[in-house]
């Protein structure tokens, strides 16, 4: 099966064999590799995108259902030579450490500061929820997003 969709803004198709999660049709099929694949049950947020304008985890999603849709991976959040906003906030604030749940941490702070430009510290909270970091204490991530809506220190 082909699917039709439009990823990071470019009307794109995608090869489609058998129950192929989103994941890994966009890592393997498409060439996409900022999503990263973890726990693959929609627990850690590395894979998060946004799927019609909803931060979703692309492991759960089967690629045959984003025909027609609209996709937004980690690599469609910035310019080619330019980094998006949240993600010069946390290179300033040192919250990158493996990076292996960076881009997860970038789309779902990026789909935050989309629909609400300046959150409190508790919605910052919440809106990172679903993403698990194994190397820090959330602290810088937590600072970083905080300096981006004017509240930080």
């Amino acid at each position: 099966m082909i699917v039709s969709f439009k990823l990071n803004g470019e009307e794109t198709t995608a090869r489609v064999t058998g129950p192929l999660s989103l994941l890994d049709m966009l890592r393997d099929e498409v060439g996409l590799p900022g999503s990263k694949s973890a726990c693959e049950q929609g627990e850690c947020g590395s894979c998060s995108i946004v799927l019609d304008g909803e931060l979703v985890c692309s492991c759960l999603v089967l690629a045959g259902d984003v025909e027609g849709s609209e996709v937004t991976t980690v690599e469609g959040v910035a310019g080619a030579d330019v980094l998006h906003p949240v993600q010069e906030a946390m290179h300033e604030a040192g919250a990158v450490q493996c990076g292996f749940c960076t881009p997860g941490f970038v789309v779902a702070a990026v789909d935050l500061f989309e629909s609400n430009p300046s959150p409190t510290t508790s919605e910052i909270k919440e809106a990172l929820a679903g993403n698990i970091c194994r190397c820090t204490g959330y602290g810088a991530i937590i600072r970083a997003f905080e300096q981006l809506a004017g509240r930080g220190t």
